[in-house]
């Protein structure tokens, strides 16, 4: 590992040097495998943070109280430290420049994090129509907050950020869980075919994705990764 930064107090941006790395398409993620000096072996699937033009490999990685590998990358992981990597895997939630849009991004928590891979390539590559509504608990908690701000003021992409538990009191944003309703007025209309990418817990993903039906959205232009408990 090269260096690593705090996003938020659970969540933990790593930069790793890969020697020999083919490189990612934006929404692909890797397998990390951690081996205890006993042998024992623990592996989980992380989505890719960085773009396809970046220099180094970024994952983000949220700490999970009861998780075997989240505690270890957040809390204890130091520069110098090598990690076993399988990747970059996936071909169904990737975006590319190809592809056009517009493109609608749908975030819950640490579902972010494949999003900003393709607001990145986006950003290097085509500026196509972009949004991203993006849902967490509070505001302490949203992943790559000043970064967001920034494609937002400098890339055109419009970010609207909803907190489902607290929000300061001059808070301007969306409150509550998204549904159908939050949705319409947030998301470009069904007439003009976007392509959206849906990502986040598995309860998130499915209330968004049948939500974006409703609205009309073609299902096969709708792509979801889910991730964690329902």
């Amino acid at each position: 590992m090269l260096e690593a930064y705090p996003e938020t107090g659970r969540v933990r941006s790593i930069v790793l040097d890969c020697p020999g790395w083919p490189g990612a398409r934006a929404g692909q993620h890797v397998d990390l495998r951690l081996t205890a000096p006993d042998g024992y072996q623990a592996q989980r699937s992380y989505s890719i943070a960085s773009a396809p033009e970046d220099e180094h490999l970024m994952l983000t990685v949220e700490r999970l109280e009861d998780g075997e590998v989240s505690p270890y990358l957040v809390d204890v992981l130091v520069p110098g430290d090598e990690l076993e990597l399988r990747g970059p895997i996936g071909g169904h939630f990737v975006w590319e420049s190809s592809l056009g849009g517009p493109l609608q991004l749908l975030a819950g928590g640490s579902g972010v994090v494949p999003l900003r891979a393709m607001l990145r390539h986006r950003r290097a590559t085509t500026p196509v129509a972009a949004r991203l509504l993006y849902s967490a608990r509070e505001l302490d908690e949203v992943i790559y907050r000043t970064e967001l701000e920034a494609r937002a003021a400098e890339d055109g992409v419009d970010v609207l950020l909803t907190l489902t538990r607290r929000w300061p009191a001059d808070w301007k944003g969306g409150r509550g869980r998204v549904d159908v309703t939050a949705l319409r007025a947030a998301v470009f209309a069904a007439e003009e075919h976007p392509l959206a990418y849906v990502c986040g817990p598995s309860g998130f993903v499915e209330a968004v994705a049948n939500a974006l039906v409703v609205l009309g959205y073609d299902p096969a232009r709708v792509r979801t990764e889910r991730f964690g408990p329902s």
